[in-house]
């Protein structure tokens, strides 16, 4: 699926070295601020041809013949921040070469003569009222639960204790992965106390939460609601369990992240390792059967399918198992063994890649 956020830039220039050193500036600075790049792609070379008579009154049949080539490349910024649009601002490229935003911003010279003069504020305006139209997963999912407890009364008691009466989604989160986790040696009191502390200091972590709950919503079928995903899905709930405990191996708890791993594996058969590293926007679909390895890396906006494995070959140690490229589709049974990387839209099909 293309993101949502992308800003196209166009370059022009008649001669290769001057483009060529121009778009490396581009993506360098627009990777400085974390934004995605794509490109340079290059486009269909622009000539034209032009004949000048060289003595019309003498030699009518000497002529000179000129050839302009213009040539073109195309570069995609993806997931772009105000950061990236004031670094892009920074740039002094040659007077050479013409630089077109496509779709947001018309076509100047990116030089200093005319940097000051691109409308790069309707960019910025556009990411900004695209943040704003999001829907909030929390308030929706509250909103769900009061229509879903009226129409099915019998689960009003389970609707109120889980989500309405959670005054945040990180403590519906915390109580909900708590029960869930819970056994007859760890209680669920204890479990409620670990998580709650973990979301309420790494705001970042509910940030990918609502961006996965919208991705599931977004990209299974199956999905019905908000609600739907967060009380019956595994494989979400697998997924938000692991960044908790990807949080505390990063602080150097690992007793206690590893615990929380195999909670996981027995409650919802899903082993993905603490110190694997994952995106936001994740869809685990049914999820079950899914290994993933501690140097395993996740882009955003992946699918993974049931019965997949993300391991490593046991011949290597170190960092050792696959890297997944944003937006990738991986298909039931998919076996991705040992330190390759599968590229960015990349969709994988019941095969063994090692």
């Amino acid at each position: 699926m293309a993101p949502k956020q992308k800003i196209r830039i166009k370059l022009r220039s008649y001669w290769v070295p001057l483009i060529e050193d121009s778009c490396k500036q581009i993506m360098d600075a627009a990777r400085t601020t974390n934004a995605k790049t794509m490109g340079p792609v290059p486009l269909p070379t622009k000539k034209r041809i032009y004949c000048v008579l060289k003595s019309p009154h003498v030699h009518k049949d000497a002529r000179f013949h000129f050839e302009i080539r213009t040539h073109q490349r195309l570069i995609d910024i993806l997931y772009p921040t105000a950061q990236t649009i004031d670094s892009l601002m920074q740039l002094d490229l040659p007077a050479g070469v013409d630089v077109e935003f496509l779709d947001h911003v018309s076509g100047l010279p990116f030089s200093k003569n005319h940097m000051k003069t691109i409308h790069t504020d309707s960019v910025v305006e556009d990411l900004h009222h695209e943040n704003e139209n999001k829907e909030d997963p929390w308030l929706k999912m509250q909103e769900d639960a009061r229509l879903d407890a009226d129409r099915e009364p019998v689960l009003s008691s389970y609707y109120y204790t889980s989500i309405l009466s959670q005054k945040t989604l990180e403590r519906a989160l915390a109580n909900h992965l708590a029960i869930k986790l819970s056994n007859s040696s760890l209680p669920s009191s204890t479990l409620f106390d670990i998580f709650i502390g973990a979301l309420e200091e790494n705001q970042d972590i509910i940030g990918a939460v609502k961006e996965d709950l919208r991705a599931v919503k977004e990209r299974d079928p199956a999905c019905i609601s908000y609600v739907h995903c967060f009380l019956n899905f595994k494989g979400f709930l697998a997924c938000q369990a692991h960044r908790i405990a990807h949080k505390l191996w990063a602080q150097g708890r690992n007793v206690l992240a590893l615990l929380i791993q195999n909670r996981v594996s027995d409650a919802f058969a899903v082993d993905i390792h603490p110190g694997a590293r994952i995106g936001q926007g994740i869809l685990l679909d049914h999820a079950t059967g899914l290994v993933v390895g501690e140097t395993a890396v996740i882009g955003n906006n992946v699918s993974i399918l049931h019965n997949v494995t993300l391991g490593g070959t046991g011949k290597a140690c170190g960092d050792r198992h696959p890297k997944i490229g944003d937006g990738v589709l991986i298909g039931a049974g998919t076996c991705i063994l040992g330190n390759i990387r599968i590229g960015e839209g990349a969709k994988l099909g019941l095969v063994q890649w090692c």
